[in-house]
């Protein structure tokens, strides 16, 4: 057969086991395994089982369990509530303030740990109720969790830029350098946003009541809030950017540190200590079954002659390169709506990047607008994961409709990020340059 026929059978094997239902990890391995035993035999199985064996044996992989076992055991250790203690005694006056420092508490947080999901769970825990309470509209108290909540991908340690280290044989260190200028300004983007809309609209999210608002005494003595963050921070990206420990031994800082900190804020018991553990094992094992089926996918492809196929499609799109790279984004859009980020790298990661190096683009910032794109995949209906995040932490009267509406103005906030990252690669390789030079 030709190697068009073969890629298309490949792919339509892959799509028809996704719509009955089946995982993506078995999606892709089973279309995969199908194709090897009926083209090579099971001899043929050999060679993806000694590619998968490599890939789980790599000392980076560690970094992934470690900052699930991070993301659960913060959840529960009471800091993000004492962070949003300080935000609404510092900004009580500001119309917006506690949205505004639900975003700001999210990226302190996305610091601490490289997960999505930590961050959105605990401020639809902590952040929402009270923001109903103070009769703040829907959208956004809705929107600001779900955006903040996302930019646990992007914000540095982050474990999708691990996969995505990985996959494309790049430094973890620097791909964290590069999400920091990036993670800063998507963040103030949407604290901008929420500010002048509550500008705006008077009754959108109003200042606290003047005899609620905390004294200068208060005030200070909640600072004591950000000392176990900033330690936390330093612990995990600290001990990399001065070459101090690699990033999985970060990481394994990172788990000592949030095990100390959940014991000073008395959470260190044997119910929290033990569920954490299980969300670590449960996600890591997800993780790793997606490796191995994506390696098996991407074995078979490359058998066949799929990327050489994709890159003459690629290169015939008008345009030259950034024809190339703007259809590139438009397929991560897509597939976005529908995958996980690690599922979406996992498949498309092997057949993109040889070509996007071929055309001169930088692999390190080519890996920070991927995760920039991934931005909006946490977001986008009808498989957004902050949208069920949300809805699961959330208060009844809350609907799926409710929290779909309200994410738009922080979608395209992102959309203005991924624009500005593409255009300027600067804004992303600056200090990437700087810190490994």
């Amino acid at each position: 057969m030709s190697v068009e026929l073969l890629t298309i059978l490949l792919f339509i094997t892959f799509g028809v086991f996704v719509l009955v239902g089946l995982p993506v990890c078995f999606s892709l391995g089973g279309a995969a395994v199908i194709f090897i035993l009926s083209t090579w035999g099971v001899p043929g199985l050999m060679t993806v089982i000694n590619r998968a064996w490599e890939g789980m044996n790599s000392f980076i992989i560690v970094c992934v369990p470690l900052y699930i076992f991070m993301g659960v055991l913060l959840e529960r250790s009471g800091i993000a509530a004492d962070l949003y203690n300080l935000i609404q005694k510092w900004s009580g006056g500001l119309r917006g303030s506690l949205a505004a420092g639900t975003v700001f508490i999210c990226m302190i947080l996305a610091a601490m740990v490289g997960l999505s999901g930590a961050s959105t769970v605990t401020m639809g825990l902590v952040a929402l109720p009270e923001m109903l309470k103070r009769k703040y509209s829907k959208d956004i108290a809705l929107g600001c969790i779900l955006a903040g909540g996302a930019l646990g991908i992007l914000i540095p340690p982050s474990a999708t830029m691990v996969i995505y280290a990985m996959i494309g044989q790049q430094s973890v260190g620097q791909l964290y350098a590069g999400g920091i200028i990036p993670g800063i300004i998507l963040g103030s983007l949407f604290i901008i946003y929420i500010l002048v809309r509550c500008f705006i609209n008077k009754d959108y999210a109003p200042a606290l009541p003047l005899d609620q608002r905390a004294s200068w005494r208060d005030k200070l003595i909640a600072l004591r809030a950000v000392i176990l963050p900033v330690l936390i921070i330093f612990a995990v990206l600290g001990s990399v950017f001065l070459g101090l420990a690699t990033p999985t031994e970060s990481a394994a800082l990172g788990g000592l540190a949030c095990i100390i900190s959940a014991a000073i804020y008395r959470r260190l018991n044997f119910k929290n200590l033990s569920e954490a553990c299980y969300a670590t094992l449960k996600v890591s094992t997800m993780a790793m079954w997606m490796y191995v089926g994506s390696t098996t996918f991407t074995t078979v492809c490359y058998t066949i002659g799929a990327p050489e196929m994709v890159k003459g499609i690629l290169m015939s799109i008008p345009g030259g390169k950034w024809g190339v790279m703007i259809s590139i984004q438009i397929v991560w859009m897509i597939l976005g709506c529908l995958l996980d980020p690690w599922g979406i790298i996992m498949i498309t990661g092997p057949i993109f990047i040889p070509v996007v190096q071929s055309l001169g683009f930088d692999l390190i910032w080519f890996g920070v607008v991927f995760i920039l794109n991934m931005e909006m995949a946490y977001l986008t209906p009808p498989f957004g994961f902050n949208l069920f995040y949300l809805k699961g932490v959330a208060p009844p009267d809350i609907k799926m409709r409710d929290i779909i509406h309200s994410i738009w103005p922080f979608f395209f906030c992102q959309l203005a990020c991924l624009i500005l990252a593409i255009v300027f690669p600067q804004l992303v390789l600056w200090l990437p340059g700087i810190i490994f030079g």
